[in-house]
């Protein structure tokens, strides 16, 4: 397999070389880039960037530092005109930079463009979702790297709920926290412990890896900006610097969201300061808005719940709307479905969260989290076949059918999800990209698909919406028409009654 190519951003650049302490997250990046080879560019319209530092020492130093890095050269004769045809408004220098940068990674000169730059982020996003995939937080570019190249042997642990008193504060944790907010100490015994707040837990290894610290409020008593009246507020969100990324982030978000949904909240929010870009990307990606500012100059992000149906939005793709409504999805006379058998093993991969094997697990009891998880517990998936069914557009139903399987559930559709893309990847190195924003896959397994232009992979795109409880027995499908003798092998398309019949058997919390 072909090894992975990173171009990174000048603040990446200036968070690795600066005179400064190096955060967990750059320091992990450059190391397992470092140990196992993998080229590292900085583009040369980086000199650019920097010549604009009007501290002149600094500006020379930056630049020394440049050539430590293999350097990336513009492609000859690409003009400002052309960046700004293909990548939107260029207002300023710095944006044309941007577009530089995503020129090059869109042109395959390198693999993932690693940046701190929300909106960076957002141009790649408003060109492609291939391509936004490929623009990572540099927490995410460790992660993928630590995927890709050293598999995790123990699993990071499930969700877990405790209260505050449970946690000891004075883990090495929390001394980010005191370090921007002195009073920490005293405001976690007084509102924390005292009022035993309930927490979310996340635990690697035996460490606190993340937190989340919750609150109800109401209408006459609350800092939210958005009128509701029953409130959830998320006081802390944090993520250890050395685990920092989207995959934990995520999964702690999808508790938030599953949760608030669940428990008919109206509202919920909190509270960010603007260097936590990829904390607000995550935000921004499943509905939360930038209210306003509190007094303390941090933005408020703040989402609206209901158990309604969602309704079509002229001129908002069905994806995007159950994207910014997460968990809640558009079901219409034109929505379409589909069946996905997988198999055991895949299931466990993809949906650790129902791996619930019969011989106990041999690290249960190791943390306070109960369920034991593996790097697949997020809401973005994606998920590799060679099927030759055509799927559907985006925002199309799938229900993933687990195959005859060792453990319970056997044979039953336990997955509901919403397709947001399909790929076809026709290379190894292809299939690295197209999955390595979301990727659970090693690179030997990867590299296992044997992809060529021949026999392509399909990369399928989709957010886990629900878990299906009780799983819709091969029994319960037989009795529905869903399944009419032997159990389909590929994937297949669902008569519109029957896709029905299953959203209605799904047992969601919210109308559809």
């Amino acid at each position: 397999m072909s090894q992975q190519s990173y171009l990174i951003d000048t603040n990446i650049l200036i968070g690795l070389e600066d005179y400064r302490w190096v955060e967990a997250a750059y320091a992990r990046f450059y190391n397992l880039a470092a140990a196992h080879k993998i080229d590292i560019y900085v583009h040369e319209v980086a000199r650019e960037d920097i010549a604009r530092d009007k501290n002149g020492e600094r500006r020379q130093i930056s630049l020394s530092k440049i050539a430590k890095y293999r350097v990336l050269k513009k492609r000859r004769g690409l003009t400002t005109e052309e960046l700004d045809a293909t990548f939107g408004p260029l207002k300023k220098p710095n944006d044309v930079v941007d577009a530089t940068l995503l020129y090059a990674l869109e042109s395959g000169a390198v693999d993932f463009l690693v940046t701190q730059d929300k909106g960076l982020h957002e141009r790649a996003q408003k060109r492609s979702a291939d391509l936004a995939r490929r623009v990572l937080f540099v927490g995410d570019a460790a992660e993928l790297l630590i995927q890709t190249y050293e598999p995790k042997a123990v699993p990071i642990r499930h969700v877990a709920e405790v209260e505050a008193h449970e946690i000891n504060h004075r883990d090495r944790f929390f001394d980010s926290l005191r370090d921007g907010y002195p009073e920490f100490d005293t405001w976690w015994r007084e509102k924390c412990v005292k009022q035993h707040r309930s927490c979310w837990v996340v635990y690697d290894n035996g460490n606190l890896a993340g937190l989340i610290v919750r609150k109800n409020e109401a209408a006459d008593d609350t800092d939210a900006i958005t009128s509701a009246q029953k409130i959830l507020k998320v006081c802390t969100f944090k993520v250890a610097p050395e685990s920092r990324g989207v995959k934990l982030g995520e999964l702690l978000l999808k508790q938030v969201l599953w949760y608030a949904q669940t428990n008919g909240y109206d509202l919920a929010y909190l509270t960010t300061y603007d260097d936590q870009a990829s904390l607000m990307g995550l935000l921004e990606y499943y509905g939360f808005k930038n209210a306003g500012t509190n007094s303390n100059g941090e933005f408020i992000y703040e989402r609206l719940f209901s158990s309604r149906a969602l309704v079509r939005i002229e001129g908002v793709p069905a994806f995007d709307l159950a994207r910014e409504n997460y968990p809640r999805f558009l079901l219409r006379d034109d929505t379409r479905g589909f069946g996905i058998p997988i198999k055991e093993g895949y299931h466990d991969t993809l949906y650790p969260d129902l791996w619930n094997p019969r011989q106990p697990d041999l690290f249960a009891g190791a943390s306070r989290a109960e369920v034991p998880t593996r790097p697949g517990n997020t809401i973005r998936k994606v998920y590799l076949c060679r099927a030759q069914s055509k799927l559907g557009p985006p925002g199309s139903l799938l229900f993933f059918y687990k195959g005859a399987s060792k453990e319970p559930p056997s044979q039953a559709i336990t997955v509901l999800g919403i397709l947001e893309s399909v790929t076809l990847a026709r290379s190894t190195k292809e299939l690295m990209q197209l999955t390595g924003g979301r990727s659970v896959y090693s690179e030997e397994q990867l590299d296992g698909w044997r992809a060529t232009r021949e026999r392509p992979v399909k990369v399928i795109n989709y957010l886990l919406v629900a878990y299906i409880d009780p799983p819709i027995s091969l029994s319960e499908l037989e009795s529905m028409g869903v399944v009419s003798g032997h159990p389909q092998q590929s994937i297949y398309e669902l008569q519109h009654n029957l896709l029905i019949g299953l959203v209605a058997r799904s047992n969601l919390v919210f109308a559809v």
